[in-house]
């Protein structure tokens, strides 16, 4: 080997080192940057040693689009729980105790009294204390069920603004990174913001990549929609700014093509927006209509000849005079306790047990208990239930409010469980990914040192070259 082929190798082992403490350099400063990928400085043989060819991202591509469905189950399954948990607040939490159930127990409790005393008048006004008690927890929990459908669908307008801002800006870096590889330039950088996007997006709904010419990138959500191909497609939503119980809700449109809504309390829902639809239109629609159902068991128990007796409820503005033949929808937002018999609006709680829309205790008799015999029997006998209310169909009044609550516990219970599982497979899914792809400052350190010693050998390469050149010098001059 020649002193001038020892200097070219001096020279490029120089460069080579300079350029691999960069890269490290870099890793470092990066080091706690979960969107950033590790690098890597490739080197390949030449003549004179070796020289770096390119500086390659490490990456899993497995472990990624593994990754982007572990985000959005996951963040599909919290969006689902955190509404069913909104939910069981309603109710009054772990004990329920603000369900309507629970005050239906105590009202059966309150006329199986007054029953046994049916001369007592501070009884009677204990029954409809009770009565008052249930029509507000069946008002209360109906309108707290249209605020959360309110808020889930500004939250899906929410999400999908976000969603045609992602995808526009996911647009920007995939070009650069198209350029990028045509050209043979660095897309290192714009590779970490585009899959930084991807999980982003996969947050909001659930995706699947096509890998194409030049590192290009397209997008499908979970059902097949393009959502992005070479340009993104529009997702469009039109926001309900109220809702009452009556109320059905925009669809979201990806290109014109509908996004699903999950399913199950182990929801099918990946990302938010689905998760969102979900609560909104199957989950909260389902309660209300148990809750609607449980209205209208209670008006017909209480009926009086074909009318409403100790419950009734307003249509529209004026206080009706019939009973619901069938699921009346939002019925448990409109049920009231008659003012016939409420002491604070003129009425008689006596009345209950004479009758309220015609006097039955023709002989005034204080112990007449007939009508309150016949309520308390109602309570034991089974009653049709609509099917849109997805438990009993045929079952008591107690019994189905009781499954009402059995139902909201069970799903929030599947939820629970799933959202566990769901996260711990995320967990183990971003630990295998960032031990694959993310940077270790011990191991840059060990590379930092390796090339440390690298540049001393290639220093020492060089004064022997410069000596062996002083000595021919010498000897030639």
């Amino acid at each position: 080997m020649s002193l001038s082929d020892a200097m070219k190798i001096a020279q490029a082992n120089f460069a080579n080192t300079a350029l691999q403490t960069a890269v490290v350099s870099k890793n470092m400063t990066n080091a706690s940057n979960p969107n950033y990928s590790r690098r890597e400085a490739v080197l390949v043989s030449t003549s004179y040693g070796a020289t770096i060819a390119t500086t390659q991202r490490v990456q899993n591509d497995a472990l990624l689009k593994q990754n982007l469905v572990s985000i959005s189950k996951s963040v599909g399954q919290d969006t689902l729980l955190t509404g069913l948990e909104r939910m069981k607040t309603m109710l009054g939490g772990s004990a329920y105790e603000l369900s309507p159930s629970t005050y239906l127990s105590e009202l059966w409790n309150d006329l199986q009294t007054f029953a046994d005393t049916p001369s007592d008048l501070s009884l009677a006004q204990s029954v409809i204390t009770s009565a008052t008690d249930v029509a507000n927890s069946l008002n209360t929990i109906s309108g707290s069920l249209q605020k959360l459908r309110s808020e889930a669908d500004a939250d899906i307008a929410a999400s999908v603004s976000e969603l045609n801002r992602l995808l526009s800006e996911f647009k920007t870096y995939n070009d650069q990174v198209k350029l990028a590889t045509a050209t043979g330039g660095d897309a290192n950088d714009a590779l970490d913001q585009r899959d930084k996007l991807l999980g982003q997006i996969s947050s909001i709904i659930g995706v699947s990549t096509v890998v194409r010419a030049n590192n290009d990138i397209a997008l499908y959500t979970t059902n097949g929609t393009v959502l992005f191909e070479t340009l993104p497609r529009t997702v469009t939503f039109e926001p309900t700014r109220s809702y009452t119980a009556g109320t059905v809700g925009k669809a979201v449109f990806i290109d014109g093509v509908e996004v699903p809504a999950g399913t199950g309390g182990n929801t099918s829902a990946s990302g938010s927006l689905p998760a969102l639809l979900q609560l909104r239109d199957d989950i909260a629609p389902r309660y209300q209509a148990q809750l609607d159902e449980t209205a209208r068991g209670l008006i017909t128990l209480f009926q009086e000849s074909g009318q409403p007796g100790l419950f009734t409820w307003m249509d529209g503005g004026t206080q009706a005079t019939n009973v619901p033949g069938g699921l009346t929808t939002g019925l448990a937002a409109a049920i009231r306790v008659n003012p016939a018999v409420l002491s604070s609006q003129g009425g008689d709680p006596m009345k209950l047990r004479d009758g309220i829309n015609a006097n039955q205790n023709t002989g005034n008799e204080a112990s007449f208990s007939v009508l309150l015999d016949g309520y308390l029997k109602g309570f034991d006998a089974n009653m049709t239930f609509d099917p849109a209310a997805g438990i009993d169909e045929s079952t008591t009044l107690l019994e189905f409010s009781t499954a009402s609550v059995g139902w909201l516990e069970q799903q929030r219970s599947a939820a629970t469980t799933a959202r566990d599982d769901k996260a711990a497979l995320l967990s183990r899914t971003q630990n295998a990914l960032y031990s694959a792809s993310a940077v270790s400052v011990d191991e840059e350190l060990a590379l930092l040192l390796d090339l440390e010693q690298s540049y001393k050998a290639s220093a020492k390469l060089v004064a022997a070259i410069d000596e062996m050149m002083t000595a021919l010098m010498n000897m030639t001059g």
